[in-house]
């Protein structure tokens, strides 16, 4: 499946546009680790747990988009776009969200 930011594709057209897609995840840091990032913010700087816990529920929100769009019969999404927010000071959302497409491939 292929998964763009952009809206087209070169050499590839699009033969059907199959609607809205969407890979939702809510994630919550354990308590050790809010403990040992709260540590860890006082002294400012990168905070490693929360940005593997970012990367991890963006990878794991693609994911799921990526098999909503397999389920309405998509071969890409194009226009893929990430949103976050927070949950009750306690939780993070990521969601991916973009068009299903269905790509004819290039002519030979």
């Amino acid at each position: 499946m292929l998964v763009t930011t952009t809206e087209n594709v070169p050499g590839h057209s699009v033969r059907a546009t199959l609607g809205q897609v969407f890979g939702v995840v809510v994630r919550s840091r354990g308590l050790g680790g809010n403990i040992t990032a709260g540590l860890r913010s006082l002294f400012g700087g990168e905070i490693p747990e929360y940005t593997r816990l970012v990367e991890e529920t963006r990878r794991h929100a693609i994911d799921r988009l990526v098999a909503n769009a397999t389920l309405m019969g998509a071969n890409a999404v194009v226009m893929m776009r990430f949103d976050s927010g927070e949950i009750a000071q306690a939780m993070n959302e990521v969601v991916a969200y973009g068009t299903a497409v269905i790509l004819d491939p290039p002519p030979e």
